[in-house]
């Protein structure tokens, strides 16, 4: 049986960034962890410490951040109560990103709608008890959330199967999200491996969104500022800016035996990564509200 690892907790103390933010700026992925409130299931791959909504939104504040999407984690399955919650409590403020069922329902989707959420987190890499058996299984499902304007979120290895991501995206005809900038480690040939230029392709061609998310989870380096991954976020600017978005992945659950990052120092890196400040709130503001409907 494979040892279920409990999580280190994020840096209490973020730095401010090295850039001015902009007004209504958002971090679009991070969760919330509130064990006695919402438990885990049997079925996942880590224990996350505790760390509620408040504690996300004081970390939001410290950073000059005003807007957010909280994401289904894997430990809760399709249990949404967390980042509903979460979402319904503070709607000028958060949305949500859910995790549903191959036979959800129309009704079931309108809830969740009113209460904030935007989209469905399809995690087929790390997947703890996440339902969903493959790309496939997504086609009944977009039909039902087509009509409230939601979007797929994907957590997929982008070069592993890049004909079959094409595939998907053309024929779902809703926006796909990727994680941690398409999730290809530096190991794996970084940005020069070929399924990752086909990724690039996608962009270009409007098939996709990217979130700049989880660096240290494809870096080759143990720590920040993890320089081997900026290559990737350059890459993505280039190729659809209008579809970059930016998020923190606090509280880096599953982030085992490396120093944990700063998250003002890691929101710094935008800086580098872009110049242009005009570019970079595009990246923070306006791409997330059209994606997410703030």
């Amino acid at each position: 049986m494979t040892e279920i690892r409990d999580c280190p907790g994020p840096d209490p103390d973020p730095r401010p960034p090295a850039m001015a933010m902009p007004p209504l700026a958002c971090d679009t992925h991070f969760h919330v962890f509130d064990a006695a409130r919402y438990p885990y299931q049997a079925v996942r791959g880590y224990t996350p410490p505790d760390n509620d909504v408040n504690r996300l939104l004081a970390f939001h504040d410290a950073l000059g951040i005003a807007r957010g999407v909280v994401v289904q984690a894997s430990v809760h399955g399709t249990d949404n109560r967390a980042v509903l919650d979460a979402a319904s409590a503070h709607p000028d403020r958060l949305r949500a990103i859910v995790a549903v069922s191959e036979g959800v329902t129309e009704a079931e989707i309108a809830a969740m709608h009113a209460r904030g959420a935007r989209g469905i987190r399809v995690n087929l890499v790390d997947k703890g008890g996440m339902p969903f058996r493959s790309l496939d299984a997504l086609a009944d499902v977009a039909e039902v959330i087509r009509p409230f304007g939601w979007h797929v979120e994907l957590l997929v290895h982008v070069e592993e199967k890049p004909a079959q991501l094409r595939t998907l995206a053309e024929a779902m005809r809703l926006p796909v999200s990727v994680g941690h900038i398409g999730y290809t480690k530096v190991a794996r040939g970084g940005i020069a491996h070929p399924g990752y230029q086909d990724f690039l392709a996608m962009l270009r061609d409007g098939l996709f969104w990217v979130k700049l998310t989880g660096l240290y989870r494809i870096s080759a380096e143990a720590a920040f500022p993890y320089s081997d991954t900026a290559s990737f976020a350059r890459a993505v600017i280039a190729a659809a800016p209008e579809r970059v978005i930016w998020g923190s992945d606090w509280p880096h659950v599953a982030h085992f035996d490396k120093p944990m990052p700063n998250d003002g120092d890691m929101l710094g890196l935008l800086a580098d990564w872009e110049p242009d400040a005009a570019m970079r709130a595009m990246i923070l503001c306006s791409n997330p509200a059209r994606l997410y409907g703030f």
